[in-house]
């Protein structure tokens, strides 16, 4: 009975004038007439205290406060409750797949990431002549670390370092005796990883150079070697050759790079070993795979210190023919007897034989042992074939299956004789022909072993075949010096007169070194020609070349876009960089020859009458504007030119023989993103 009522009671006091808040009683008031008046009698007299009445105020209740789960249910249920719930879960479902295909799509179509070797030039170091740290005149490891500011203002984030393994210094440290230690007039391996370490720390890159292909005949392979020591009897190709007094008969006519026989008698083994290069630098053997191992412990070696990648010189030397039969001659009537220099045989027996690749192929698979982490992609570079024979170069980027890799190293354009609109035509579009569709060129106008682009075109030239690096596709890749317009050394007794110190400043030894004398004579021009001065100068080579690397890296066209030849003739080459879905278009009008006055409408019927001067050569013309029928440049002047339009060049019929990309990219202006889709 007492449940029952207990039950009733809400109800009951509703009917009797109580308040109900969700379902609780409030502020119960009761009649007097139905009160029990024994109940009063039994009631204990209360004692009346004066109270503040702010201090009676009732608290105001949040609705459903308090709340048992029985009414919480009872109130769930309710449709407007339930309903809202329903839709609710559905939109978060609905939201969540939504997402999901979202990001599937976008991954889906989005384009490849350009790597680090792809995003930025690479800035070569030949390290003897960079910096000197400790006054002995040679540059080393600790001078490239007090100049990475230079690199870093540059805007240049991949740094390529030339050999510096412990070497006699027979060939410029091109035949080491331990690929395992720093020669010491460089430093030593604590300098190389503070060095490495402060590379990073700037968010930059390091490549070195590796030569498997020989060693020092220093190196204690080739001592143990000759000694026919356990395993390294075979680590180097040894024959029998027959000594007559001072004369040696040599197993066959091959002829070493740098003429005479490539056999050289050994008192210690009396027998002839080989040597593809100089005497002191005998050719390991990579038909054993001992060797091979041994290259890949030393790869494996420098990854494990962090460097980033490695350029492999001289790998198309890697194996000879077994039989050791003669090379043909380029002149089968002269006398066999006088052959004495490299080009007087064609090599079919010496260079790029069946296996070299898998074994360049295997470097790789080592590599990508190391690449496996975000961001810590391993660069391969290698060494191209003979300049005659692109296609063979174009092999060790190796296959659609199997790389090899990321480029070989294109030297055309620093081979050219000739300087002119048609020559860098033939240069550039040689290489963008023959190159495997998806893969990435580069380019390159100086090096450790030719003249300084100054010296073999002109100082005029300098500033334009800049201009050329840094806006064709790819990745660029700058001489140290070259920035800066260095000259060679005007010296007959100089040796290595492209090899000459870098020039900081205007101070003794151009800021090379503190110490009397340099290995290498300072150029005499280093007082206007120096980082320090030219940075103070707008129209300095120096303050162009920044920009240039500013506008590459900035600009998506520049940076990963379509380029298009639209003409050359003997004196202008012009290309257009393109991107899909962008109407903004660059043009480069590089004047190799001489004054020349072209009508660019006439060529590209969709040529806006005006274009913007975005960067020359000639800083004062910067900003101005052009009329396309009458674009005039003089010698040696290159011009950026910035239009819009509705019609790129790679769209038309008449250009798209003419046009390339490599990682091809469209713009979504609407959702500022870049998909691959187009």
């Amino acid at each position: 009975m007492g449940d029952e009522e207990a039950k009733s009671l809400p109800m009951e006091l509703s009917e009797k004038g109580g308040v109900e808040n969700n379902g609780f009683v409030q502020n119960e008031a009761f009649d007097d007439k139905e009160t029990d008046t024994s109940s009063q009698e039994e009631m204990p007299k209360t004692c009346i205290i004066g109270v503040n009445p702010e201090a009676t105020e009732e608290p105001v209740l949040e609705p459903y406060a308090g709340m048992p789960k029985e009414v919480l249910l009872k109130f769930s249920s309710q449709a407007r409750y339930r309903v809202t719930r329903e839709i609710l879960f559905w939109l978060i479902i609905t939201a969540a797949v939504v997402l999901v295909c979202a990001t599937i799509a976008i991954i889906a179509l989005s384009p490849k990431c350009l790597d680090w070797w792809q995003a930025s030039p690479i800035y070569q170091i030949y390290p003897r002549s960079f910096k000197d740290s400790d006054m002995d005149g040679n540059g080393d490891l600790k001078g490239i670390q007090e100049k990475l500011d230079h690199i870093v203002n540059l805007n240049i984030k991949t740094i390529w370092i030339t050999s510096f393994y412990k070497s006699p210094l027979k060939d410029l440290g091109y035949g080491a005796e331990d690929f395992y230690d720093i020669d010491p007039m460089f430093g030593s391996m604590s300098d190389f990883e503070n060095l490495l370490a402060a590379i990073h720390d700037r968010g930059l890159k390091v490549i070195m150079d590796l030569i498997p292909n020989h060693t020092s005949d220093k190196h204690q392979w080739f001592q143990l070697s000759r000694n026919r020591t356990g395993k390294y009897t075979d680590y180097y190709i040894w024959q029998d050759c027959m000594q007559a007094g001072a004369a040696i008969a040599v197993p066959n006519n091959w002829v070493s790079v740098y003429g005479n026989s490539s056999w050289q008698f050994d008192d210690v083994r009396k027998q002839c070993y080989f040597h593809q290069f100089g005497k002191e630098q005998p050719d390991l053997n990579f038909r054993n795979l001992a060797v091979q191992q041994e290259i890949h412990d030393i790869i494996k070696f420098w990854l494990g210190k962090g460097v980033d990648g490695f350029s492999f010189v001289a790998v198309k030397f890697l194996l000879e023919a077994t039989h050791l039969r003669n090379e043909p001659q380029v002149n089968k009537s002269q006398n066999s007897e006088s052959i004495t220099a490299y080009s007087e045989l064609y090599h079919d027996y010496t260079t790029t034989q069946v296996g070299m690749h898998d074994i360049i192929r295997s470097f790789r698979e080592t590599m990508d042992q190391y690449s496996s982490e975000p961001g810590r992609y391993r660069f391969m570079g290698s060494d191209g074939d003979e300049k005659e024979d692109i296609g063979a170069t174009m092999m060790y980027y190796g296959t659609t299956f199997v790389q090899e890799a990321d480029f070989p190293f294109n030297w055309y354009l620093i081979n050219m004789n000739n300087l002119s609109g048609n020559s860098i035509f033939e240069a550039v579009n040689l290489w963008m022909q023959n190159m495997p569709k998806g893969k990435w060129p580069n380019w390159a106008a100086g090096s450790p072993n030719t003249a300084r682009i100054s010296s073999r075109f002109g100082k005029d030239y300098v500033s334009v075949i800049n201009m050329l690096l840094l806006t064709l596709p790819g990745t660029p890749i700058t001489y140290y010096g070259e920035e800066i317009g260095m000259e060679n050394i005007a010296s007959e007794n100089v040796t290595f007169p492209e090899k000459s110190p870098m020039q900081w400043d205007g101070q003794v030894n151009a800021g090379f070194t503190e110490g009397t004398s340099s290995w290498l004579p300072v150029n005499p021009d280093y007082q206007s020609v120096n980082v320090e001065v030219q940075m103070t100068w707008s129209n300095s080579t120096l303050s162009l070349y920044r920009e240039l690397t500013s506008l590459r890296n900035n600009e998506l066209p520049i940076h990963r876009g379509w380029m298009c030849y639209v003409w050359n003739d003997s004196n202008v080459f012009v290309y257009v960089r393109e991107l899909d879905g962008l109407d903004r278009v660059f043009m480069m009008v590089l004047n190799f020859g001489q004054e020349s006055t072209i009508d660019m409408q006439a060529i590209v019927p969709s040529l806006p009458s005006v274009a913007t001067i975005r960067l020359s050569t000639n800083f004062s013309n910067t900003g101005k504007a052009v009329n396309t029928n009458t674009i005039k440049t003089e010698a040696g002047e290159g011009l950026v030119l910035e239009y819009k339009t509705g019609k790129p060049v790679h769209t038309m019929e008449a250009f798209q023989d003419n046009c390339f990309v490599a990682e091809k990219a469209c713009y979504s202006s609407a959702f500022n993103l870049l998909y691959v889709n187009c």
